[in-house]
């Protein structure tokens, strides 16, 4: 009965922290996901490079080859004065060769910055780098835009950075008090082996093992469940939480079962260690 009880308790404590080492396994993606939407807002912001009427296909191909052996950006397109021309019409409904009998639009190069080299102050040297150009009339980009999105950056990663924080110390406060409760009801077994002359880490080693190999297989069945909940956002709701890359899995799986060995590892010691001190008069008024 007692043995039955204790496999109970061990899996109750298992499946606490399995739920536990879900939610620290969460805000890891939390945090890759935003870091991800940051990225691509910020790669999505548009230099805007206006070219001279008279530019020739020599003076174009010099600007694609700085474009294209650059690391300062991550993708352009050509837009000829033909796509400028129907982009004008479909957004104002009206056609400018009508009264003026040509197309004073002029063709232009859509650029994207890197994630590095999307700051306003990255943004000016690259607009300063392309108006050198000989065939570039003008650079346009959304200087307010940009100013403001770097603003909002800085406050966003705060936040973020403080919820992971709080949700850490929650995540570690409820696997502690769930390695005490299950330590606690075997305290009777620690004073023994401490009365037969067991020392200290003897006594700690098969709960620390055991807590351990909860802990690991624990952080398992966290990357299961953590990986169903992503494979029913992508496929069900069509939501890509971030890119599944190998580094991300790597990083929060590493996180999620370091987190579980290491959480349980010193909440065993600490647990084990008040009990071994603990005299026998004591025992029974806790």
């Amino acid at each position: 009965m007692r043995k039955h009880h204790f496999r109970n308790s061990y899996f109750i404590s298992a499946v606490s922290v399995s739920l536990v080492l879900c939610l620290i396994g969460l805000e890891c993606v939390l945090l890759l996901s935003a870091g991800a939407l940051l990225t691509r807002m910020r790669e999505n912001m548009t230099i805007t490079a206006v070219l001279v009427q008279d530019a020739d296909s020599t003076q174009c191909s010099q600007l694609e080859t700085l474009l294209s052996n650059s690391n300062q950006y991550s993708r352009y397109a050509f837009v000829s004065k033909q796509q400028a021309l129907d982009e004008h019409i479909r957004l104002l409904g009206e056609d400018p060769t009508a009264f003026l009998g040509y197309n004073p639009l002029s063709a232009s190069y859509e650029i994207h910055p890197t994630d590095n080299y999307s700051h306003p102050d990255s943004l000016a040297v690259l607009s300063e780098q392309l108006e050198a150009q000989d065939c570039v009339a003008e650079v346009i980009y959304p200087r307010d835009l940009a100013d403001l999105m770097s603003s909002n950056v800085h406050h966003l990663s705060f936040i973020l950075l403080m919820v992971a924080l709080v949700l850490l110390v929650v995540s570690m406060v409820l696997i502690v008090n769930t390695i005490r409760l299950q330590i606690y009801a075997q305290r009777f077994i620690i004073n023994t082996m401490t009365l037969v002359g067991a020392t200290p880490w003897v006594t700690r080693r098969p709960f620390v093992r055991r807590n351990m190999l909860m802990g690991f297989w624990s952080g398992i069945t966290a990357l299961v469940i953590i990986a169903g909940l992503i494979y029913y956002a992508k496929d069900k709701l069509g939501i890509m939480l971030f890119p599944l890359t190998w580094q991300n899995i790597a990083f929060v799986s590493v996180i999620v079962l370091c987190s579980g060995i290491l959480i349980t590892l010193f909440a065993s010691l600490i647990a084990t260690g008040r009990y071994i001190r603990m005299d026998n008069n004591s025992l029974y008024e806790i």
